[in-house]
């Protein structure tokens, strides 16, 4: 058997399902193939990029991508991220499973630098630990086993 794939959904992917995207293929890329996209994609927020970086995590070649270039493709998984995106897109017709799992924006934390910056790692570390509970290796129900 091939690997798997997931698609993660956010309005934007400008943060969220980018760092899920590069989180998950980091942490199980061996396992499945991994993809974001966004229902109004609109450039990666550079705090989502240092913030993966500064965990050791490869940034490159991630884009802001369009839900419609994953038309007529199948899934095993599709997750959206945010509730506009699962507003959007309630059924995204080439997945297996679909789940939502909602994350805080952190691109709308207003404040001094520090104070958003330290949202986007809150955020990175919530996605790491729900995508390790949920898809890591002998846990959850998508075990990579």
């Amino acid at each position: 058997m091939g690997r798997r794939r997931i698609l993660f959904l956010c309005t934007h992917n400008s943060a969220r399902s980018i760092m899920a995207e590069a989180i998950m293929r980091h942490m199980m890329g061996d396992a499945w193939e991994v993809h974001s996209a966004g229902t109004e994609p609109s450039g990666v927020n550079p705090m989502a990029l240092k913030v993966l970086e500064e965990a050791g995590i490869d940034t490159h070649g991630l884009k802001s991508k369009s839900l419609e270039e994953f038309t007529g493709q199948r899934f095993d998984v599709v997750v959206t991220l945010c509730d506009s995106s699962k507003d959007a897109c309630p059924h995204f017709s080439g997945a297996d499973t679909h789940i939502h799992r909602p994350f805080p924006d952190p691109s709308s934390v207003a404040g001094p630098p520090e104070e958003k910056i330290e949202a986007f790692r809150k955020v990175r570390d919530e996605i790491s630990w729900w995508l390790e509970e949920v898809f890591g290796e002998g846990k959850g129900i998508y075990s990579c086993r």
